[in-house]
């Protein structure tokens, strides 16, 4: 699926078609002025009616260079996007290869916004959406979404298995389009987005 600025529908971010270690990419910024809030980037490919299936993508996310201490570089893909609502998985590279442990098992995370956040899952069900892989700030990472149902697990690196599993989608089995997500304070690239159903 061929990702161009014109073709998405963008969401509190600008797009741009860079080239960004030897690949073209689009890369999402935050809209002037946004750089220090806290919201999600969306880049909605619209006309896309995502249910259950496959979505594979490479990523590269890092903290940006005025981002606060605590950012680690927040990058990922949301389905069932409608509105507002949407379910999420993401990575944070910077957690990868800490030196703390408890950071390295916060390295991947599902949310499903809005009522479903980082803060409340882990707040609820500690350790549940969140899971260690090994990835790398700024570096190429491939993800693999599989969805069915109110499941889904998220593949890391072409790995046979998934590194986190979710089994109560918490938008129940919805439907809705496919979108590139990041966070304002992360410098983020995609390339390479294939969707099966």
């Amino acid at each position: 699926m061929a990702l161009r600025p014109g073709s998405v529908e963008a969401v509190n971010t600008e797009v741009k078609a860079v080239q960004y270690k030897g690949r073209p990419a689009l890369q999402l910024m935050p809209l002037a002025g946004k750089e220090q809030s806290d919201e999600d980037m969306l880049a909605i490919l619209p006309g896309t009616t995502f249910k259950d299936g496959t979505i594979e993508l490479e990523v590269a996310g890092a903290p940006r260079a005025d981002a606060k201490p605590d950012m680690r570089g927040f990058i990922g893909v949301a389905f069932r996007v409608q509105g507002q609502k949407f379910e999420c998985f993401y990575l944070r590279p910077s957690n990868g290869r800490a030196d703390d442990q408890l950071r390295r098992n916060h390295a991947l995370q599902y949310i499903s916004s809005p009522d479903y956040g980082w803060k409340r899952l882990r707040d609820e069900n500690p350790g549940v959406y969140e899971s260690y892989a090994d990835v790398v700030s700024g570096e190429w990472t491939k993800i693999k979404v599989v969805v069915s149902g109110t499941k889904a697990k998220l593949y890391v690196n072409g790995a046979s298995q998934p590194a986190l599993i979710v089994n109560d989608l918490k938008l129940g089995d919805s439907q809705g389009a496919i979108a590139l997500w990041s966070h304002t304070s992360t410098d983020g690239y995609f390339t390479n987005l294939r969707v099966a159903q």
